[in-house]
C-alpha cells in the first residue's frame, strides 16, 4: 500500500509540474493579445520614424522622442497593422513584428486579404464572422480620436519648434537636421494612419459583400453602418496631409 500511495503522490506532482510550466511558458508570452514583458519599452515604436524616412531614403532623427511623439507611435502602431494580420495563437502570445512603410516600391496593398483571411479562417458561423468585421471596424473607431488628438498635439508642437530654429542660438546644423527630421517622421506617421485608415475601409467593404453574397443575415446592415461611420471619419480627418513627394500607394484587388 505505500508503494502505491508514493506511486500515485509522484504522478500527481508530474502532472502539476507538467501544469505550472505550461502556465509559465504561456506568461512568457504574454496573455490576451499583450506583447511580452520583454519586449515592451518606452520606445518600442521608434522604429516607426525610421521606416517611414527609411522607405524615402531618408534619414532619422537621432533627437530622443518626446512624451507626445512617443503617444503617437503607440497609438499608431494599432490602426497601421492590418487587422487579422496575426494567427490566432500568435495573438494569444502576445507577437509583436515591424511593419513596413506603404511607400516601399514593393509593398503593395491587397483590399481582399482581410476579408479571404476572415472567410478562410475557422468560425463556428457565419454569425461569428460577422461578429468579427464588426469588432474590427468597431475597434478602428474608437482609436480614431485618440490618435488624432495625440497627431493635433505633435503638429502643434512641431510648428513651435520650427518657429523656434530661427531664434536659437549658435544652432548647429546637426541639431537643426535633427530637427527637420523630427518633424518630417511625426508628419510621414500620421500620413501612414491616414492612407492605413483608406485601405481598411476598402477592406471592410470588400470582406462585407463577400459575407452577404455567402451568407446573407440581418448582422450587415450594422457592420455596413459601422463601415460608413469609419469611411466618414477617414474622409474628414483632423489633420490634413498628402503621401509625401508625390509617391502614390499602390494597391490591387
Amino acid at each position: 500500500m505505500p508503494d502505491s500511495i508514493r506511486q500515485i503522490r509522484s504522478v500527481t506532482s508530474a502532472i502539476l509540474l507538467a501544469a505550472v510550466g505550461a502556465s509559465l511558458a504561456a506568461c512568457s508570452g504574454g496573455d490576451f493579445g499583450r506583447t511580452r514583458a520583454d519586449m515592451r519599452s518606452d520606445d518600442m515604436h521608434r522604429w516607426l520614424g525610421a521606416e517611414v524616412t527609411g522607405s524615402l531614403g531618408l534619414q532619422p532623427s537621432q533627437f530622443q522622442l518626446t512624451d507626445e511623439e512617443r503617444q503617437l507611435r503607440d497609438l499608431a502602431y494599432p490602426m497601421i497593422e492590418p487587422p487579422l494580420s496575426r494567427p490566432a495563437w500568435k495573438s494569444v502570445f502576445g507577437d509583436y513584428k515591424a511593419i513596413p512603410s506603404p511607400w516601399r516600391q514593393k509593398i503593395v496593398f491587397d483590399r481582399t486579404m482581410y476579408g479571404r483571411t476572415l472567410i478562410d479562417e475557422p468560425h463556428r458561423s457565419h454569425a461569428s464572422r460577422y461578429a468579427q468585421l464588426i469588432e474590427d471596424v468597431r475597434n478602428d473607431i474608437t482609436r480614431f480620436e485618440p490618435f488624432f488628438a495625440s497627431a493635433i498635439r505633435v503638429i502643434d508642437l512641431d510648428r513651435k519648434r520650427d518657429a523656434s530654429m530661427a531664434r536659437v542660438s549658435a544652432l548647429s546644423p546637426q541639431e537643426r537636421t535633427d530637427a527637420v527630421e523630427r518633424m518630417r517622421e511625426n508628419a510621414l506617421i500620421i500620413q501612414w494612419v491616414q492612407l492605413s485608415l483608406e485601405q481598411r475601409v476598402s477592406s471592410y467593404r470588400w470582406a462585407l459583400e463577400r459575407l452577404v453574397i455567402q451568407a446573407p443575415d440581418g448582422m450587415a446592415a450594422d457592420a455596413d453602418r459601422l463601415i460608413g461611420e469609419l469611411a466618414a471619419q477617414t474622409a474628414n480627418p483632423p489633420v490634413q496631409s498628402q503621401p509625401p513627394d508625390g509617391r502614390a500607394v499602390v494597391s490591387k484587388g
